[in-house]
């Protein structure tokens, strides 16, 4: 692992918000390094508010939309609501369905298949809405680049409204609205919201043109929340707006679906890591074993005892999607053991009857591994189909951008995407993919990073500081748990490895003459050498607070140690 110690901000700058705010050096340092130099920025981000959400008209095209919404309406068109089978999509359509069903009942759903459909609109979804007379489709994380599919839906007079949060092509489809923040021509203020949070623009649009408050919309951000969460979009902006007022209405009132899901967890508050390991990946299940319509049916079902009843099935399918996702990653690593292809620069594999479902888990597992731009094929129909994985700070879209003559489609993010091709194309691609990344990444993204943001003494650890921390909450991209790292450290002769392989290790350590603290490495079992014989050693970690049989105490989530 390379530690890397974010630089310092310049003390001046520092000195001045400490004063400003009555804080320590170490709180006004992690403030500057995320950009918060001011009284007032610290203000909202400390506090913020939902009178800190932009106005929704600000986006291009929202005013289009709206209007056409409206018209439909009052003209009692059939409306569909259409999103992709993923967490964003499918809280997104849920948002959208059931707020436009608040008070208008001509609202129909559509998810499509993951294995008959695959990703984004369909030409099967467009002859759903022609065969049961539906003239108007709001199409939610997802569309941007389907400009043939929007020009087949105009041949059927039917009209989309697309709300997208994905990098547009050279090209728009020929939309009513075209609502995404990246557009080029958008001078919306905030562009890093995901499909619900274009999703949620909408119906804050919609509210205001009904005389609604954002209040009104308050019981709608626990599905907000859920997508900021598992779409691993920044903690920045609007989205930390969203997510904190979402996480408190997860935790105070949520709606039937996610309570169901949630009711067995003995935690009293659960936090934005706990929405993307507990509530995320069931919601994703549904998709990934069975449909995304179970996702929908869940969310948006007002009676807890059925509500209950989808929840029990989809955490069936979510004990599937475990043994599937075990068992696949047992054959992708021993296809790189017998391919020999460590050395490479990237990880490419295919296997035709592996579940498509669980690939881009698959992926992300890979990349834990073996620390490379990764992506998993699958048979899917006459084509392949894959996910695509990346490392810290390397784009893999813009590879995949680089390699698009080799593809039939391809979509996603710097971190993630998917993608199909013909099967002849693979082996070029595969060549063409390996080239490009090498080519284009530094070899130092090759090597798991561990990004510290301050040294600091076991002295400087006290109460107040674990409270300041505190308010730093929600976590995420670009707002992301402080790390810290201290040096010379011992253990106090407790330290044992834990788990079913002795993988886990468990320390109590002392710096000097401080405090003992507890801490806990999950993943570094094979480091208890390095701490034996009172020898010293360094840690980086994250401060935490373990509570148990009632007793809250501080804890060190340790990242890593060395001698």
């Amino acid at each position: 692992m390379r530690w890397t110690l974010q630089s310092k901000p310049e003390k001046e700058q520092v000195q001045k918000l400490q004063n400003e705010l009555q804080v320590d050096e170490i709180i006004a340092t992690l403030l500057v390094q995320r950009g918060i130099t001011t009284f007032d920025q610290a203000k909202t981000f400390f506090r913020p508010t939902l009178d800190d959400l932009h106005n929704p008209y600000l986006m291009k095209d929202m005013d289009k939309a709206v209007s056409r919404i409206e018209k439909a309406i009052a003209n009692g068109e059939n409306i569909l609501v259409f999103g992709d089978y993923d967490v964003d999509g499918t809280t997104a359509v849920s948002l959208v369905s059931s707020y436009l069903k608040s008070y208008y009942s001509n609202i129909a759903t559509y998810i499509p298949d993951r294995y008959d459909e695959g990703y984004g609109i369909s030409y099967k979804g467009i002859d759903y809405a022609d065969d049961n007379g539906i003239s108007l489709i709001i199409a939610l994380d997802c569309g941007i680049k389907s400009i043939d599919h929007v020009a087949y839906a105009n041949t059927k007079n039917i009209d989309f409204i697309i709300c997208d949060h994905h990098r547009p092509g050279n090209e728009l489809p020929n939309a009513i609205a075209v609502l995404d923040p990246k557009r080029e021509d958008c001078t919306y203020p905030y562009d890093e919201l995901c499909g619900c949070g274009v999703g949620f623009k909408l119906i804050q649009a919609l509210a205001e043109n009904r005389s609604q408050s954002i209040f009104d919309l308050i019981p709608y951000l626990d599905l907000v929340a859920t997508a900021i969460a598992a779409d691993i979009v920044p903690i920045t902006g609007e989205n930390r707006v969203l997510a904190k007022f979402g996480l408190e209405v997860i935790n105070s009132n949520p709606r039937p679906g996610i309570k169901a899901l949630v009711q067995n967890v003995k935690k009293k508050v659960l936090t934005i890591t706990d929405v993307v390991f507990i509530i995320a990946p069931r919601i994703n299940a549904a998709g990934r074993i069975k449909h995304g319509n179970e996702a929908v049916a869940l969310l948006t079902e007002f009676n807890l005892e059925q509500a209950e009843i989808f929840a029990s099935e989809i955490e069936q399918h979510n004990a599937d999607r475990k043994d599937l996702d075990k068992q696949i990653t047992v054959e992708a690593l021993a296809q790189i053991e017998n391919n020999n292809e460590k050395k490479n620069f990237t990880t490419v594999l295919y296997q035709e009857n592996w579940h498509k479902g669980v690939i881009g888990i698959v992926a992300s597992r890979l990349t834990e591994t073996y620390y490379r731009p990764t992506i998993v094929f699958t048979k899917s129909g006459d084509k392949l189909a894959a996910s695509a994985r990346s490392v810290k700070d390397f784009d893999v879209y813009n590879a995949l951008e680089a390699c698009a003559e080799h593809l039939e489609q391809f979509g996603g993010h710097m971190y993630a995407a998917g993608m199909t091709l013909k099967e002849e194309n693979y082996q070029k691609f595969k060549d063409a993919f390996e080239k490009e990344v090498q080519k284009t990444i530094h070899p130092d993204l090759l090597i798991p990073e561990i990004s510290v943001d301050l040294e600091i003494n076991f002295s400087d650890i006290n109460p107040k500081l674990i409270r300041l921390l505190s308010q730093f909450e929600p976590f995420g991209p670009q707002n992301m748990t402080p790390v810290f790292m201290t040096k010379n450290v011992k253990d106090t002769g407790y330290a044992k490895p834990l788990g079913k392989d002795n993988e886990h290790l468990k320390l109590f350590v002392k710096q000097n003459n401080s405090e003992r603290f507890g801490a806990i490495g999950f993943g570094l079992g094979n480091k208890l050498e390095s701490t034996k014989n009172r020898k010293p050693f360094d840690v980086v970690y994250c401060i935490d607070e373990n509570e148990f049989n009632g007793t809250v105490t501080v804890q060190l989530r340790l990242k890593d140690l060395k001698n």
